[in-house]
């Protein structure tokens, strides 16, 4: 046989590659309930905020509402550097500790099921498989923003709360509260990677890091610093009512640098590790 009439066999494309993996995860996300469970937790969520606000205390008094205006379940009036009050973080936040969730029982799926093994010991790549669950981590989050601002708008409706807003402001919040999927879903595929054969321990690492306890901690020790924040929580302190074009570059400038760190980090924790 010539060298002409040889077979030429060429590894596929990056592209190819994460185009194939992307696929495959996407048609696993919309063919499970847990997808559609959590995006109706989503929507559920603004409407059971705004309905614990003006309630009746335990002596009869009305309490104070924890919210003046509807789109404040959507993002803080102002950048939240550290949470000194409650309110400041009920609202779209809470989206990404049930994404963090979700997060860790899709993941988690893959390597009980024995999915994992069967990837890796034909033709997938480390760097694809982390790529690909971030990118459907970061989908699936973005998801779940639209339908809570859809429960939240329905839930400002039926309670009367004032709409008043910066339409420029509040657009730049959401989209600035989106982008942050992308780093948030690259944050918690690192930390399931980090802890692949422990289940429980994934869920509590996301919930720990989700729901902003760590800030507070590292605030309370080394006192109340933007940088330290920033570091830390990224473009979650951006995404806010009083945003502008510069606060939502930031956004996009942070979460793309998550990105590209925990993506890295991650794939060489696969790298060096037993990963079934």
């Amino acid at each position: 046989m010539t060298a002409s009439h040889e077979l030429k066999f060429e590894s596929p494309s990056f592209t190819k590659r994460l185009k194939g993996m992307l696929g495959v995860d996407f048609y696993r996300l919309f063919h499970t309930p847990m997808f559609y469970i959590f995006l109706a937790i989503a929507a559920i969520i603004p409407a059971m905020v705004l309905s614990m606000t003006g309630m009746p205390g335990p002596n009869g008094e009305v309490t104070e509402p924890l919210f003046t205006n509807t789109w404040q379940i959507i993002a803080a009036d102002t950048p939240l550097y550290v949470v000194s009050d409650i309110g400041e973080y009920a609202n779209m936040n809470m989206v990404f500790i049930f994404g963090g969730i979700m997060v860790s029982i899709f993941i988690g799926h893959d390597y009980k099921s024995g999915y994992v093994k069967q990837l890796f010991t034909t033709h997938a790549k480390k760097q694809d498989y982390m790529m690909s669950k971030t990118l459907v981590s970061a989908f699936s989050m973005a998801c779940m923003c639209v339908t809570y601002i859809i429960g939240g708008v329905a839930a400002g409706i039926l309670s009367g709360t004032s709409f008043d807003v910066n339409v420029g402001s509040l657009i730049c919040a959401i989209i600035g509260k989106m982008i942050m999927s992308l780093g948030w879903a690259s944050l918690y595929t690192f930390l399931n990677i980090i802890f692949r054969r422990y289940f429980g321990v994934s869920i509590v690492s996301c919930f720990f890091f989700g729901t902003g306890i760590l800030i507070i901690g590292a605030a309370a020790i080394f006192g109340n610093s933007s940088i330290l924040n920033i570091f830390l929580y990224g473009s979650s302190v951006y995404a806010c009512l009083s945003g502008n074009i510069l606060t939502l570059l930031m956004c996009i400038v942070c979460s793309v640098a998550w990105t590209i760190i925990y993506n890295v980090i991650g794939t060489i924790v696969l790298y060096k590790s037993d990963v079934y």
